[in-house]
């Protein structure tokens, strides 16, 4: 693409707005043409997608995310309307308070040392370390978390993309083997390692399930909002 008609067109946000709906709507439909893989969600197609035309037309990456920057202002009520079906959900919720809670801070610290010792084990720089430990958190808590750390935000949104595309059939495949039935289970498992990728998936299975993913989404991303720059600090300190 000519250089002057790209940089017409992204003088204003619209482009890459309307650049990236367009991404989504398409990947949906190749996602249901294919009949719903769960290895394959609509929004990996759509991301994939997206890649794809800015490395044609030639738009590079920070010119793309400038435009962009008016849909991630979307994320932060996106996921405070999550609490209405968690409201409607609030008895079976209630029911379950004791083992929700004792396994939420043992799962939630998992979810954020096994990609930093892996990553740690490999080498990685500091600025990689910061930016994988909020990769299983929600993107509008993830970003503040990663910014307070030190870490790359580009980077991250790679982390939780390939977190929440694994996390769904890994799920799958845990609970078939396990013969775990009990969606409030799965859909739990599924938003507190797949955040608001695996709250879509378990939407997908039943409200029960979407309403305790959200839960898992929202107490995963409080937990690690609270204790993890604490922590990143304390080992820096250590260190």
């Amino acid at each position: 693409m000519p250089t002057d008609m790209l940089s017409t067109l992204t003088a204003t946000p619209l482009f890459a707005v309307g650049l990236t709906l367009a991404a989504y709507l398409l990947g949906n439909l190749i996602f249901k043409r294919l009949r719903n893989p769960s290895w394959l969600p609509a929004i990996l197609i759509a991301a994939l997608l997206l890649a794809a035309a800015l490395v044609a037309i030639g738009l590079p990456y920070s010119i793309y995310q400038q435009g962009a920057s008016w849909l991630t202002i979307l994320l932060g009520p996106a996921t405070v309307a999550l609490g209405m079906p968690l409201y409607q959900q609030l008895p079976r919720i209630r029911e379950l308070w004791q083992p929700l809670t004792l396994c939420l801070p043992i799962a939630a610290a998992l979810a954020a040392c096994y990609a930093i010792g892996i990553a740690w084990l490999m080498g990685a720089s500091p600025t990689i370390l910061a930016s994988l430990a909020a990769k299983s958190v929600t993107a509008p808590i993830a970003i503040g978390i990663t910014e307070q750390l030190g870490g790359n935000v580009a980077l991250l949104m790679g982390a939780l993309l390939m977190t929440g595309v694994v996390t769904i059939p890994f799920v799958s495949v845990v609970a078939r083997l396990l013969k775990i039935n009990d969606e409030r289970i799965i859909g739990f498992a599924l938003g507190l390692n797949g955040h608001a990728i695996g709250t879509v998936r378990a939407f997908e299975l039943s409200p029960t399930a979407g309403a305790f993913a959200s839960l898992g989404m929202s107490l995963t991303g409080i937990f690690t909002a609270l204790l993890l720059p604490l922590a990143w600090r304390l080992i820096g300190t250590v260190s």
